[in-house]
């Protein structure tokens, strides 16, 4: 591989900024719209691939910023846009995000926004700002920070009472509401934060509503502070921009977190979390779930043995599959993230000690480098989002979508793979992905390894027609 400044060049990177972080966390908040303070290019791109992804319509509103205003400053247009999108949207929230053209130039949100709560009189609309410049972290690290800043603006210091609150990693509308079930079953009253299972995966409605139904209601984020106890849901979220953290230090309620439940492990792990929260023993419907799962693991063993991943995406939902990975006999080969974190390259580090030391493990990394790792590797499967479809294109390496953007194929938003039912999902599809790649290309195999001309006339010797010109085809069940 060439020699590269890997400080300054990223050539596609592995993430998406900050503000997309920032969009999907504030739809999770009921009646609740995004200010985009920024160009309308930046909005036009998270609307274009929050759209794409979830099939959902997604406002975001924007303060447009332009020439002009790198100048003098924004702060007029955003005022501007908050006004023309309470009067449009009859939003009760709204969360302002700004972008790399707001940071450069220094705008102070902060003050901007209160500048207008004072100028103008909003009744009951919340109003806050959050700073998500674009080239200041990954769309994880805006996702959790945007969570974070809602907390601390809205949480209020009240009496104990005994709901919990659980911060949701960033995983499907489908998970979200596969997770809340799994709550309800162990009868546990939960403030789910953010709820996006509605708001961005809605059933169908002839009466349309600008602002979509569901989310996760002001009172009970306000009311987070009082709670007996905070479940986070990721192994990797740095203190500084936890929610769980912050209502732990500002509030006292106990935190507690434990990794997104994919694979046996992590799913034994988020079950005697919640049983210990509900103070009662595990239902019976997760122990044959969890049967089940096992049974699958027995299943494919002789198939997911010849696997060797690689794994892409979020920090947490990389991690979690790595361990899925880990406990079938699948090579976690290479293991990468764009975000930057220590608290993930340590994790992989901890899993891989015992079988995969010589697996790859990449942080703030982009695609190129993926590559690179990935062929010198041997890597036969790639596990995470639309984003590396170009090594199923460039190399014929077969791809299992999950994660965020899944933008080339249909349902991203209803996959569901959380639960020892989801993790035997999550398992079929990846053995039944390296299965159809290596009997797909079975029989081309056989023709090149057996058959041969065997006179000028380019036939080959079991009279089955011309073997096609163009030199040896290789075989891609080795080469992958």
């Amino acid at each position: 591989m060439k020699k590269r400044n890997f400080v300054n060049l990223n050539i596609n990177p592995c993430k998406m900024c900050m503000p997309m972080g920032a969009a999907i966390a504030l739809r999770g908040i009921e009646n609740s719209m995004m200010m985009l303070h920024g160009s309308q290019g930046c909005n036009a791109y998270l609307r274009t691939h929050l759209t794409t992804h979830f099939s959902e319509p997604m406002d975001i509103a924007s303060s447009s910023l332009h020439e002009n205003a790198t100048i003098h400053g924004g702060g007029g247009n955003l005022k501007k846009g908050l006004k023309n999108l309470i009067q449009l949207y009859r939003p009760t929230f709204i969360g302002v995000a700004t972008t790399c053209l707001a940071e450069t130039i220094g705008e102070d949100v902060v003050r901007i926004v209160k500048e207008f709560k004072a100028e103008n009189d909003i009744g009951q609309v919340s109003v806050i700002a959050t700073n998500t410049p674009g080239y200041g972290g990954t769309l994880y690290e805006g996702y959790f920070r945007t969570l974070r800043d809602v907390a601390r603006h809205v949480a209020r210091e009240t009496p104990r009472h005994e709901r919990i609150n659980v911060v949701m990693a960033h995983v499907s509308p489908g998970d979200v509401r596969n997770i809340k079930a799994m709550l309800r079953a162990f009868g546990l009253d939960a403030v789910v934060f953010p709820d996006i299972s509605a708001t961005f995966d809605a059933p169908f409605s002839r009466e349309f509503h600008r602002i979509p139904k569901g989310g996760t209601p002001h009172a009970d984020i306000a009311a987070m502070a009082g709670a007996r106890a905070t479940l986070e849901i990721g192994a990797t979220i740095p203190d500084q921009i936890s929610p769980g953290k912050y209502l732990e230090d500002q509030f006292g309620v106990p935190l507690s977190r434990c990794p997104i439940p994919i694979g046996l492990a992590n799913c034994d792990a988020f079950m005697r979390a919640l049983a210990r929260l509900a103070g009662r023993p595990v239902p019976t419907e997760f122990h044959e779930d969890r049967g089940r799962l096992l049974d699958g693991m027995i299943d494919m063993h002789k198939v997911s043995g010849e696997i060797r991943a690689l794994v892409y995406g979020d920090p947490d939902l990389v991690s979690a599959v790595a361990s899925l990975c880990a406990e079938n006999g699948i090579a976690p080969a290479v293991l990468s993230t764009g975000a930057e974190s220590p608290l993930f390259r340590a994790l992989m580090r901890e899993l891989l000690k015992e079988s995969y030391e010589a697996s790859i493990v990449l942080d703030d990394t982009d695609f190129e480098t993926i590559e690179h790792h990935a062929l010198r590797s041997g890597v036969n499967l790639a596990i995470g989002n639309s984003a590396g479809k170009q090594l199923t294109e460039k190399h014929g390496i077969p791809p299992v979508r999950i994660g965020f953007p899944i933008n080339d194929r249909y349902g991203g938003q209803r996959l569901v793979y959380t639960g020892y039912a989801g993790s035997l999902k999550l398992l079929d599809d990846v053995v039944n992905a390296r299965l159809a790649k290596k009997f797909g290309m079975h029989r081309v195999v056989m023709r090149e390894r057996y058959h041969r001309p065997d006179d000028a006339s380019g036939r080959d010797r079991a009279g089955d027609g011309p073997i096609a010109a163009g030199g040896p085809i290789a075989d891609p069940v080795r080469a992958s």
